[in-house]
C-alpha cells in the first residue's frame, strides 16, 4: 500500500486542471469495470461511441484478476492494468475517456480519472454514481443543472441533473478538462437517460463478457 500512496504522491502533480479539454469529441469512450461475486475475477470493458450518434464504433475487453487488494482512496490500482491492457486493444484511440468513478473527487486529489488521464495523456473525466468526499446544495430539478461539489475550501466536481426531477451524477476532472467543459461534454453522451451512454455501453460489455466467460458465477458492479 506504501508502494500506491507514494505513486499517487509522484503522478498527482501531472494532472492538468487547467484543460479546457476538447469541445467537440470526435469518439468518446466509456471505461467500466464488472466483478464476479466474490471479487476475485474481472472484466473491464471500453466502448468507443460516435460523438454525434453515441452509436458504438469499436469496443475492447481485458479479463482477468484484480490487481491490487480493495484500500478506499487506491481502488485505481484495482482496475488499472485492465482497463490499461483493454484500451491498447481498440483499433482507434478516442478523444475523451469517461470512466464510472471520480477524478478530482477524491479524497487524495487522484481518481481513477486522473490515473487513467495521466498515464495515457487523454482528457478524462470521472462521473460517480455516488461521491466520494465533499458537500453540495442540491442542484435544481431541470436537465443540466448544477451545483459545485466542495471538499474543504476546494471545489472539486459538479453535482450535475442529467435527467428532469432524476438524482445527480458526480462529475470531477481526470485530467486536460476543465470542470464546466467536463460537465457539457457528460450532458452530451447522456441524452436519455441518468448515466451517460458511454457508461452504459461499457457496463453492458463487462456484464456481459464476465458472464460468459464464467457463466456460474454471479456479476457484480463496480
Amino acid at each position: 500500500m506504501a508502494a500506491a500512496l507514494v505513486t499517487q504522491d509522484r503522478l498527482r502533480p501531472l494532472v492538468d486542471l487547467v484543460g479546457p479539454g476538447p469541445t467537440a469529441p470526435a469518439r468518446v469512450a466509456g471505461l467500466d469495470v464488472a466483478y464476479d461475486e466474490g471479487g476475485d475475477r474481472l472484466a473491464a470493458a471500453v466502448t468507443v461511441l460516435d460523438a454525434a450518434t453515441l452509436t458504438v464504433v469499436d469496443r475492447a475487453v481485458s479479463v482477468g484478476r484484480p490487481a491490487f487488494p480493495y484500500v478506499p482512496g487506491l481502488f485505481a490500482f484495482r482496475e488499472l492494468p485492465a482497463l490499461l491492457d483493454a484500451l491498447h486493444r481498440l483499433r482507434t484511440v478516442p478523444d475523451l475517456l469517461v470512466c464510472d468513478g471520480h477524478g478530482l473527487a477524491h479524497p487524495r486529489r487522484f481518481g481513477l480519472a486522473c490515473h487513467l488521464g495521466v498515464v495515457t495523456g487523454l482528457p478524462a473525466v470521472g462521473v460517480g454514481k455516488t461521491p466520494l468526499v465533499g458537500r453540495w446544495d442540491p442542484p435544481s430539478g431541470e436537465r443540466g443543472a448544477w451545483t459545485p461539489l466542495v471538499d474543504g475550501d476546494e471545489v472539486v466536481g459538479a453535482v450535475l441533473r442529467t435527467r428532469d426531477g432524476v438524482k445527480p451524477v458526480f462529475v470531477s476532472v481526470g485530467h486536460r478538462m476543465s470542470l464546466t467543459n467536463a460537465v457539457d461534454q457528460v450532458l452530451a453522451v447522456t441524452p436519455r437517460f441518468r448515466l451517460p451512454e458511454t457508461t452504459r455501453t461499457a457496463d453492458r460489455l463487462c456484464r456481459d463478457t464476465l458472464a460468459a466467460t464464467h457463466p456460474a458465477a454471479t456479476v457484480s458492479r463496480s
